[in-house]
């Protein structure tokens, strides 16, 4: 067995090498996906095992399980879901096997769970946890010598991840790995020095960088990485460069043997303890390197050492003031904004007048609908613009995550703001099922406190996702939802301070017909969040007849309208003009509590907006 203490006596006396792709190895050896590379552990283990051979052949320290993938998450993909363990510990029977009689060591293989983790996705910390303990501890229970946590793409699931390893293994070695993009960050923006402190501050006994975009890059994390933190043991094992299609239509990767031998030596000369290869690199690159280390070969690589910048030392370039909005809030005055529809088509008249007709009515600002209730009309930043433009009063671009993958939201996000819009209300959207097109796609790759974060965290610091530089920092002023009657209180309040936690700069509710209720929801609010509060801008619905309210009552969720109102618009001679006086009264009974008033007009009813905007700013 190899202890943790054994492992680090090792690694400070000569370096350790490590097999190359496993990987590119099977895919050499096989035709056909079947249940993926890790179905392949109780499919067929001959082949898995003759990969394993290739590698001892050619000289390593130690061979990786095949279970990069051996989650519950990506085995589920391939309807292996319900068996991590079996395969897990089959693919350790199988190292085992081939090692038998060597010193050559096994190494668990973990790579990420293939899913995004919340607030960014939708998986929760103790759903990724458990998947870990599940794969972590059956390899370990299997009996392999040293845990490899790598490729991981957020320094949080290398978190989650190393914690559980170490419950889970207690003397057992653990390796931690993350993967940069061209930029020398992260998939989620951080840097090598940034990944290289907080990894060392986990229970591990090595930190560094596999996968990535080649040797050259590699070398330039691990010296980032040996600089920053020289009381660990460094890993380097990179691709084979960068990944290209040949003309058979099968990717492959162009770095040598003959180079990775010489980097080989570059890496054992910067002080990295431990090397190897990953995607792109076989049995053939592994024993140069093995050849030019243990041959003690000079390198010919002069490192290039480009800078590596943090988000703390990005400065705004940008004198853009704050927005009207912004300003209003910070200063507690009460504003008023009203809800517009872009129209279905390009005809903008209709919308401009409409725009100018409320400006005129005291509305401060107008909130631009993104296709609501899942029906197609014009892209609401393009409807904000030209309303900023041509009725000169800003507005509020309301921003759903369903329906946009991450390139596309950034790509939406700077459009706006170039055309000057900078007010967000960033929500998760109407599903596509109750629209014009059901079986248009819904995915989505954040949800609404993971754009928060991206706005807050990334984008109004001058930075995208991914951590590379943009041309200047945005300045977004951002909104979230929130319900003051919501069916769950106790979840609701949670979210909102979680919310708050993540950046929102105001709240926008769902319309309230119950002052009551929310005068308790507000309370509740204020206590589970200790406190810490932000503008929460009214959401009011005129009614418009008898059978609005019945409908917003009976069939949309989180709306409740008091019996009483219903009888005053079933009794209404005027149920236009009752619906208005409800929706003041509503208003007059909260205006203590909230910041402002954000009308909701029924069936596109702006006149009716009007009326209440008149008595609401007299």
């Amino acid at each position: 067995m190899v202890t943790r203490a054994g492992f680090r006596e090792r690694v400070a006396s000569r370096p350790l090498l490590f097999d190359g792709a496993t990987g590119t190895v099977l895919q050499s050896r096989r035709t056909g996906p079947g249940h993926g590379f890790d179905g392949l552990n109780l499919t067929a283990p001959n082949v898995v095992a003759g990969a394993h051979r290739a590698y001892v052949a050619a000289g390593v320290d130690v061979v990786e399980t095949n279970t990069f993938g051996a989650n519950r998450f990506r085995l589920d993909e391939h309807g292996l879901g319900d068996r991590v363990a079996e395969v897990n510990s089959a693919a350790v029977v199988i190292a085992r096997d081939v090692v038998a009689g060597t010193d050559v060591w096994v190494a668990g293989s973990v790579g990420p769970l293939g899913v995004v983790l919340a607030p960014i996705g939708r998986v929760i910390e103790a759903d990724a946890r458990a998947a870990f303990v599940e794969q972590i501890g059956a390899l370990v229970a299997a009996g392999v010598d040293l845990v490899v946590i790598e490729t991981m793409p957020s320094i949080r699931e290398v978190e989650i991840a190393a914690r559980v390893a170490r419950e889970v293994a207690h003397d057992v070695p653990i390796i931690t790995m993350m993967t940069f993009v061209d930029d020398d960050r992260t998939i989620l923006g951080a840097g090598a020095a940034e990944v290289a402190r907080q990894l060392a501050d986990l229970d591990v006994d090595a930190v560094g960088v596999n996968c990535s975009s080649g040797p050259n890059q590699v070398l330039r994390l691990t010296s980032a990485m040996r600089h920053v933190a020289p009381d660990v043991a460094i890993a380097a094992m990179p691709n084979a460069g960068f990944p290209e299609r040949n003309s058979s239509g099968r990717v492959a990767y162009p770095a040598t043997p003959e180079y990775f031998a010489d980097y080989a030596s570059a890496f054992v000369d910067a002080g990295v303890s431990i090397v190897g290869g990953c995607c792109g690199t076989s049995d053939e690159h592994v024993a140069a390197m093995r050849r030019a280390i243990d041959q003690g070969l000079p390198s010919t690589i002069v490192q290039s050492r480009a800078p590596i910048v943090s988000s703390e030392e990005v400065e705004s370039v940008s004198a853009d003031p704050p927005t009207e909005l912004k300003q209003a809030l910070q200063t507690g005055r009460f504003v008023t904004t009203v809800e517009m529809r872009p129209p279905k088509g390009i005809a903008t008249q209709k919308m401009v007048a409409s725009a100018a007709m409320l400006g005129e009515a005291g509305a401060d600002f107008l909130d631009i609908a993104d296709i609501p209730l899942a029906r197609m009309r014009m892209s609401a930043w393009a409807a904000a613009h030209l309303v900023q433009t041509h009725a000169d009063i800003e507005t509020i671009l309301h921003f759903p995550t369903r329906g946009r993958n991450l390139l596309r939201i950034q790509a939406d996000l700077l459009a706006a703001h170039a055309l000057g819009v900078r007010n967000l209300f960033v929500t998760m959207g109407d599903p596509a099922r109750i629209g014009d097109y059901p079986d248009a796609s819904d995915d989505y790759d954040l949800a609404s406190t993971g754009l928060i974060k991206l706005l807050k965290e990334r984008m109004n610091v001058g930075l995208d996702q991914a951590g590379a530089l943009l041309d200047q920092p945005t300045h977004f002023t951002i909104g979230c939802a929130t319900s003051l009657t919501p069916s769950d209180p106790g979840r609701e309040a949670a979210l909102l301070a979680k919310k708050i936690r993540t950046g929102a700069d105001f709240a926008l509710t769902q319309p309230c017909f119950d002052a009551d209720s929310a005068h308790s929801f507000i309370e509740r609010h204020r206590t589970v969040s200790d406190g810490a509060t932000i503008p929460l801008l009214l959401g009011i619905q005129p009614l418009f007849n008898a059978r609005n309210a019945e409908f917003l009552h009976n069939e949309v969720p989180g709306i409740r309208i008091p019996q009483r109102y219903r009888d005053r618009m079933r009794s209404a001679d005027d149920p236009t003009t009752e619906g208005v006086a409800i929706a003041l009264e509503i208003v007059e009974e909260l205006r203590a509590d909230v910041q402002g008033v954000y009308i909701i007009p029924a069936f596109g009813r702006y006149d009716l907006a009007a009326d209440l905007l008149d008595a609401v700013v007299s």
